[in-house]
């Protein structure tokens, strides 16, 4: 599998490619689908650009893009766009248009009672486990450590050189005894280090102007379509060397 993540906490200063209105998000979405990714995550912004868990922004945002592609769709809850975790629980139970998935960074406050809430209303639940946070033993304590659809492992190292390691340490700190499915991923200078780890690995995996505003030649990427075309070629190059 591999995800495409079309926007994450970047917006208009990042460059006009990275997409902000439902229209644009649901433009890019087919983009990105047509060049081969089978999963969506994307992060709902308020009109003046910001990420928000706001249950209308959701609404609009999710149906323009099912109007559109098939694949699953899915969204961020991180603390920066609800920093209070009960609000962010309220923001939840208050959806009216339920994504397929939803992250869940375990090494924020409140992550179990979002998490809960979220398998509550039959909602995915992607495990954010970053590196260099308490996130794998929180994650390996929880009691919803077996219900939750897959794990997100995030290497949020920003060396290049040492990425890889920081990926291998992070997955050996991972429970995965309950057998749930694990992506792995990089962002910025790691993301294409972890991407073609991912391919050797047989990991599923994301890339999108979410991780890197980058191709693997330095050069800027043009679309979330056309990383996910690299990517790809990657990742299945990888895969072919391992």
């Amino acid at each position: 599998m591999v995800q495409v993540c079309l926007n994450g906490a970047r917006g208009a200063a990042d460059g006009w490619m990275v997409p902000v209105s439902p229209g644009a998000l649901a433009d890019t979405a087919v983009e990105a689908v047509a060049a081969g990714a089978t999963d969506v995550h994307l992060h709902p912004k308020s009109p003046c650009g910001r990420d928000t868990l706001s249950p209308r922004v959701l609404a609009v945002t999710l149906e323009a893009i099912r109007a559109r592609v098939t694949v699953p769709v899915g969204v961020t809850t991180g603390a920066w766009a609800e920093p209070d975790p009960a609000a962010r629980v309220e923001r939840v139970r208050g959806w009216t248009v339920l994504p397929d998935h939803a992250s869940v960074n375990w090494h924020e406050p409140g992550a179990e009672e979002v998490a809960a809430a979220l398998l509550d209303r039959g909602v995915g639940v992607e495990a954010g486990i970053w590196s260099g946070t308490d996130g794998a033993s929180r994650f390996a304590a929880s009691p919803l450590r077996s219900k939750v659809l897959r794990i997100l492992a995030e290497v949020t190292d920003p060396d290049e050189t040492t990425a890889e390691a920081t990926a291998h340490a992070l997955l050996a700190d991972l429970d995965t005894g309950h057998g749930r499915p694990v992506l792995l991923h990089g962002e910025d200078r790691s993301t294409w280090p972890v991407l073609r780890l991912a391919g050797r690995l047989g990991l599923a995996t994301r890339i999108g102007l979410e991780d890197t505003l980058l191709l693997p030649d330095g050069e800027r990427a043009l679309s979330n379509a056309q990383l996910v075309a690299e990517g790809l070629v990657q990742y299945g190059c990888a895969q072919r060397s391992s």
